[in-house]
């Protein structure tokens, strides 16, 4: 029991329309042995969720109440509006908000695009959720504007998408308590920055282990250094001590010479 609570594991919240494939396949080759659980979770809910301690770490759509967590931007999508596929603007590639002045352009309560002004006509209630949304543009109530991948993640047979060329954008990041940066988040965090194996950690433990090198580098260098010194010094005391006395030998055999050149 005890080994089994203490192995380590992971959870990932992620919302609708994010796709964490990818990442949860490098997780599972890079920490085979940690465990990683995939946590759906609703736009609205996402925040409470990781304040809870429901997950570790998740994939949400900014903007979020930040309060308690940390965040880091991954990448903005294409925000598209869904319509039924004999609409008037199914015949083009791309529509301006401005195109949708004349429609009914529903406003799910799971809507999370910042707009400064809404395009379209407001509808008299708002849908609860986009799925909903996407069931009334089925029947012809109005449009929907909305990030790409919810548009494909909603994918039906009588409807399609164009891209609204000057929508907001909506932003996917990576959040997480910001007290609770743990050794696993980090990893998750080096993953989903593209950050290769050896670099992938942020964890104390990667600076120490160069330190360490250098440190055995520098004790191996300053033996030879004093070694070299030492050798040096001796070179210098011997050949000074050799000069001294052959230079004083030098004359000392003069002086024994010129007695006997005398006698």
């Amino acid at each position: 029991m005890t080994s089994s609570e203490e192995t380590p594991s992971f959870r990932l919240a992620y919302v609708p329309g994010v796709t964490p494939t990818k990442w949860v396949r490098i997780w599972n080759e890079r920490l085979p042995d940690v465990p990683l659980t995939l946590v759906g979770v609703s736009a609205a809910e996402a925040s409470d969720v990781l304040r809870d301690r429901g997950a570790d770490a998740g994939l949400v759509r900014l903007p979020i109440d930040r309060t308690g967590l940390s965040a880091i931007p991954l990448y903005a999508e294409t925000t598209v509006v869904v319509i039924p596929k004999d609409h008037v603007i199914a015949a083009v590639d791309e529509i301006s908000a401005g195109d949708l002045a004349d429609d009914i352009v529903l406003h799910p309560l799971d809507d999370t695009l910042e707009w400064e002004h809404r395009p379209g006509r407001p509808a008299i209630e708002r849908p609860a959720t986009t799925t909903d949304a996407i069931a009334l543009v089925a029947a012809g109530v109005g449009v929907l504007v909305v990030p790409q991948s919810l548009a494909r993640l909603h994918h039906r047979k009588d409807l399609t998408y164009r891209p609204v060329s000057d929508a907001p954008e909506s932003r996917v990041a990576l959040s997480w308590p910001e007290n609770e940066t743990t050794d696993l988040v980090e990893d998750f965090i080096g993953i989903v920055r593209g950050r290769t194996v050896n670099s992938s950690r942020g964890r104390p433990k990667a600076p120490v282990q160069p330190e360490s090198k250098r440190s055995g580098t520098g004790g191996a260098g300053r033996k030879p250094t004093a070694a070299k010194k030492a050798a040096a010094k001796n070179a210098r005391s011997g050949s000074g001590g050799r000069t001294a006395r052959s230079g004083s030998g030098g004359p000392k055999g003069g002086k024994r010479g010129k007695p006997r050149r005398r006698s």
